[in-house]
């Protein structure tokens, strides 16, 4: 018997949706019969993305817009919401990293770190929150954090500072919105070969701290997320999902493979 997540005809709204992380995610929303809906800043990747999914046989509503302007997202929502008559889940997906030291930063790149990771993260969830409530069906918001929320890198203070800002935010908004059977949490990616991340993956040896030696993809996050966003996962709410292969989960996490017996 097939494992029912019970997401048929639920619709997710994912913002940065077109590449990496947000697209695997919606892709395998689409494969559990969910209605699934776009937004980025490049229509070029927009279109390459209704490609992919069409050629799964799956519909894919998108709009090309930048989620910093906040009443452009409105409009993306209400216009989701007027094609589907729903809002299941909001996935807050879009991001930005700078990477250099705090001293070299103009405030004009802080400030767009900032908007990005932080603040289109209230507006799309306050927006969220706002509909779910108002339609009655309870729903779930997803939001982006990353592993420097829990372990800050160097040279990319903005960015560590907005996804732990982002973790706590989850975390107080999901007790407030309890009541109203909406569930909030924030995912934890580790090492995921993504388009933001390649160019660090190839000048870094990050593999070293993670104890399932590889690095990971975004299929992975897709699976968590969307099992995390079904009624199978409703007592998991204002926490935040690490889908990390155990990095840094001990010191040495490489003492397995080292001292495993390669007879057997």
């Amino acid at each position: 018997m097939a494992f029912d997540l019970g997401l048929e005809n639920k619709v997710v709204v994912i913002t940065g949706g077109a590449t990496g992380i947000g697209f695997a995610t919606g892709l395998e929303f689409a494969r559990q019969g969910a209605h699934v809906a776009i937004c980025g800043r490049s229509e070029a990747k927009l279109a390459k993305a209704r490609e992919a999914f069409a050629a799964e046989g799956f519909e894919l509503f998108t709009e090309a817009l930048d989620v910093c302007e906040a009443e452009k997202l409105y409009a993306f929502g209400d216009h989701v919401i007027e094609k589907f008559g729903r809002l299941d889940v909001w996935m807050n997906n879009a991001g930005i990293a700078i990477t250099k030291p705090l001293l070299e930063f103009t405030e004009e790149e802080w400030n767009r770190v900032l908007d990005l990771n932080l603040n289109a993260v209230f507006h799309g969830s306050q927006y969220a929150a706002r509909k779910m409530i108002a339609l009655g069906n309870g729903g779930v918001i997803l939001n982006a954090g990353s592993f420097q929320a829990l372990m800050p890198a160097a040279a990319a203070v903005p960015y560590g500072t907005t996804k732990a800002a982002v973790v706590m935010f989850s975390r107080t908004f999901a007790a407030e919105m309890a009541p109203y059977n909406i569930r909030v949490l924030s995912y934890i990616p580790g090492v995921i070969s993504t388009p933001m991340a390649i160019d660090w993956l190839n000048e870094t040896d990050q593999i070293r701290n993670i104890p399932s030696y590889r690095y990971g993809c975004p299929e992975d996050l897709a699976n968590a997320l969307v099992f995390v966003s079904s009624d199978r996962a409703s007592y998991i709410n204002g926490v935040h999902i690490d889908v990390t292969g155990g990095k840094f989960c001990v010191q040495n996490p490489r003492y397995a493979f080292d001292h495993m017996d390669k007879s057997k």
